[in-house]
């Protein structure tokens, strides 16, 4: 990483010129919200003269036009808008871009997408850090002697969801462990219960867990509740945790990684296993999708009222929205997309069967 990255900014045009949008998710969840803002910061901190701004896709503000209306305030000709989020699968391929798309056409605004954080040097070592904290802390069993389970978000892109996969093996033969494998926590298989269930079978004394996430919410809750569970049923095994990726200083330099080469116009998108533009395996009828937002309905949705009337959290919508071709509203359901391949396994939610009748407690 380049310490000296900002003056690469200040070289190529004026910072007056230009803004940066970091496009965020969103939560229901305060704790997550606020780590996603210290993150923000320390991007921030590393880009002195350069208007910065955050904003989220849904479930809290300011949203995605309401950040790049402050950066038109502050008479920014460009802005590169950088997805906070670890793969490329929906959000990243159609939900952010259509938002700033539209904005852009309508008010004229020069908007540069850059690409997500990916599988990346710099994010293998974000999370090799936080797995060394862990083995710091222990000296009981040889690391050959250990199993790492890498969780993932998980997706309806098979793509996004391989890529969680590079992640574990490279991490696997980095560091030497025995096993390696991958659970997700949602949407796709396997989930991360009845993954860690079959994990336990293996042989290993100690395991440790590493949720590949950015930030706290109820998706690492919940992991962590599943892991106490299965480690109740094996008391033989020490199951260890090891804590999501936040503010780690390697995931701010590939933020601004992403940034530079977006303003050097370099940031190449693989799009070879992109089931939008090409025949991919299984998801064959997904070829030519629109590209469209499907979450103008809950955009900066964070008041109690509106809170209980959709309880599912925002995890669960998600899962709702990708795989069972439907989308929520006030209005009801309507589809969208073509229904998940797999809806039936038996190693993944609920709510991917299409018989079964969404119960969130059960997710």
């Amino acid at each position: 990483m380049n310490p000296n990255l900002n003056a690469s900014f200040l070289a190529n045009q004026d910072a007056a010129d230009f803004g940066v949008l970091i496009c965020g998710h969103g939560s229901r969840n305060k704790v997550a919200l606020q780590e996603f803002e210290v993150l923000v910061s320390a991007i921030k901190d590393r880009l002195k003269g350069i208007s910065v701004e955050y904003a989220y896709l849904e479930f809290a503000h300011p949203v995605l036009n309401e950040a790049l209306d402050r950066l038109r305030d502050k008479k920014v000709k460009k802005v590169i808008a950088i997805p906070a989020m670890l793969f490329a699968a929906g959000h990243v391929k159609n939900d952010i871009p259509s938002v700033l798309k539209k904005y852009s056409e309508q008010t004229g605004l020069e908007v540069l997408y850059g690409r997500e954080l990916g599988v990346d040097r710099a994010m293998i070592a974000a999370a090799g850090s936080r797995i060394k904290d862990v083995l710091d802390s222990t000296s009981k069993y040889p690391i050959s002697e250990t199993l790492l389970v890498v969780v993932g978000r998980g997706s309806s892109d098979p793509d996004a969801n391989s890529n969680v996969s590079k992640i574990t093996r490279m991490l696997v033969e980095g560091f030497g462990f025995g096993w390696g494998e991958t659970v997700f926590s949602g949407v796709t298989f396997p989930l991360v219960k009845p993954g860690l269930t079959h994990i336990a079978r293996i042989g290993f004394k100690r395991i440790i867990v590493f949720p590949y996430f950015l930030f706290s919410g109820v998706l690492i809750d919940r992991i962590f509740e599943h892991i106490e569970l299965v480690a109740s049923e094996h008391p033989d095994i020490e199951f260890l945790k090891a804590k999501y990726l936040g503010d780690q200083t390697f995931v701010v330099d590939t933020f601004l990684d992403r940034i530079n080469e977006t303003l050097q116009e370099e940031n190449i998108v693989s799009c070879s296993l992109c089931k939008y533009r090409d025949s991919i395996l299984g998801f064959e009828n997904e070829v030519g999708l629109a590209q469209q937002s499907h979450h103008h309905h809950v955009e900066g949705l964070n008041d109690e009222e509106n809170i209980k009337e959709h309880e599912k959290d925002d995890v669960l919508l998600n899962q709702e929205l990708e795989i069972n071709g439907f989308q929520n509203s006030h209005s009801g359901f309507h589809a969208h997309h073509y229904p998940y391949p797999h809806a039936d396994h038996p190693l993944g939610p609920i709510s991917l069967n299409n018989k079964t009748p969404f119960n969130p407690k059960e997710n």
